[in-house]
């Protein structure tokens, strides 16, 4: 059986390998169908919804107009309470000051919690690598990381896998008695993992935001594993990006508010950590070193980009996911990167370079779902058109007939008379072909696809038909 191949390279070739597999389509969509009805019943019952959107997208605007502002404010109250800063400039830099920091404390056996900028560095690996076990604490990322595969989605990692796929997991990675029984599975987990807490000497969570006033690092969960994370080991470690920071704490609440009902379908996380210092005296826990890691990898360049600076907004809910048709019947892993659906097929290119996520942008109907649901009102159907069009520009795979076809389409289309008169040709040319049950074909376009039936009338006859019989 063929299987998806983790690279955004063979996003076409992963396309083709989902589409046959029934039993993965027909769990995305259960899994997508749930969580939208609970979300949808939650925005309803939600007073001044939409105003939160449009107050969580001007934060982000503001914020990331004055970055550079926010996050020295953001450094100077993080070290004024003890918390060590530190910068990294790409991927090598952040694993690179995680393994210092380790190495410094004799560090063997670290706790994470889900963390997608660490995905997005590859620190598991370069830890594993240097004889540093890393443990995922998050129940989804823990089955991820014992089956060997990355997370299926930004939320949910192993959205994908049914209990009878844990059961086996566990009962061949650990040793145990196979069962399908949810509530014995999670006892199994939370078993193993309490040990590892116990002896890890250091954990490291992601950073769901971080409050430049009065400098503090905050971490959204439902389990109590990133609490656990930054509590119990001696030495807790924060990876973020750059784009994290928010100004205050007023500007929290609103997207606290937007997190959990986008991402989860809840109307409140079970847990807001609040991470402002290390253990201080008279505290009865806490580590005694906190180390801020905070990762630019290519977000500046994004920053300085006015068209794709948007995508910075992102909180990663995963909401354009379980909305996307397209990700609904692929999946996350067709993707071949940590960032995935719409969103990823942003992230990806502008991440890693145009030559690695070029298939993405087109992995896209346009539908506009995800613009509609996204929490902060990113527009990113604009993004994945720009980006289309970059793409496009700069492989210059189109052929002399394509090119010439858009030139003529562009022409005729920026002329209302002359357009309303191809139109009028082309419904002549169907209407001569049509009971012959032949098709206009295109060179290309009409590979895969059958050219529309145009309408007996045009839009612009109706429109002007209607206006007629309406107008006093």
């Amino acid at each position: 059986m063929s299987r998806v191949i983790l690279d955004s390279r063979y996003f076409y070739q992963n396309v083709r390998v989902s589409l046959d597999d029934s039993a993965l389509q027909n769990a995305l969509r259960k899994a997508c169908d749930e969580v939208l009805g609970k979300r949808a019943a939650l925005v309803a019952s939600t007073p001044h919804w939409e105003e939160l959107r449009r107050a969580a997208h001007r934060i982000k605007e503001h914020t990331l107009a004055r970055l550079d502002y926010y996050l020295l404010q953001l450094e100077k109250n993080l070290e004024a309470q003890g918390v060590r800063v530190h910068w990294a400039e790409n991927a090598e830099e952040a694993c690179t000051e995680i393994l210092t920091i380790a190495r410094k404390h004799n560090v063997w056996t670290a706790v994470k919690s889900k963390s997608m900028t660490s995905e997005e560095v590859g620190l598991n690996a370069f830890l594993e690598g240097r004889k540093i076990r890393p443990v995922e604490t998050d129940l989804g990322e823990y089955i991820q990381q014992l089956s060997g595969e990355p997370p299926f989605h930004i939320v949910t990692p192993a959205m994908h896998r049914t209990r009878q796929d844990v059961g086996r997991i566990f009962a061949e990675k650990l040793g145990v008695d196979y069962t399908e029984d949810p509530e014995a599975l999670t006892q199994i987990a939370r078993r193993t993992l309490r040990r590892d807490f116990l002896s890890a000497e250091m954990g490291i969570t992601g950073a769901n935001f971080a409050v430049a006033d009065p400098g503090l690092i905050g971490v959204v969960e439902n389990e109590g594993n990133a609490r656990l994370s930054t509590t119990a080991p001696r030495v807790h470690v924060v990876l973020m990006g750059i784009e994290k920071v928010i100004p205050t704490l007023e500007d929290l609440r609103v997207f606290l508010n937007l997190l959990s009902i986008s991402s989860t379908a809840q109307r409140l996380p079970c847990y807001v950590n609040l991470i402002r210092s290390p253990r201080q005296e008279g505290d009865r826990d806490g580590p005694e070193e906190v180390h801020v890691v905070l990762l630019d990898n290519g977000r500046s360049r994004i920053l300085a980009d006015p068209a794709m600076r948007s995508s910075l907004y992102c909180i990663r809910c995963g909401a354009c996911l379980n909305v996307c048709p397209v990700f609904q019947r692929v999946g996350g892993h067709a993707y071949g990167w940590v960032y995935q659906g719409p969103i990823g097929s942003v992230l990806t290119p502008l991440y890693r370079g145009l030559e690695y996520g070029y298939q993405l942008p087109f992995g896209s109907s346009l539908c506009g779902a995800c613009a509609e649901i996204c929490p902060v009102a990113i527009d990113v159907n604009h993004l994945l058109v720009e980006l289309r069009a970059r793409i496009q520009s700069g492989l210059n795979t189109s052929g002399l007939l394509e090119r010439l076809a858009f030139r003529v389409w562009s022409f005729v289309a920026s002329r209302p008379r002359l357009y309303r008169a191809g139109a009028l040709l082309v419904r002549v040319a169907q209407s001569l072909a049509l009971p012959r049950r032949r098709h206009l074909r295109l060179p290309v376009w009409s590979r895969t696809r059958t050219f529309p039936k145009l309408a007996r009338r045009s839009f612009y006859r109706r429109w002007r038909q209607l206006a007629d019989q309406l107008s006093p």
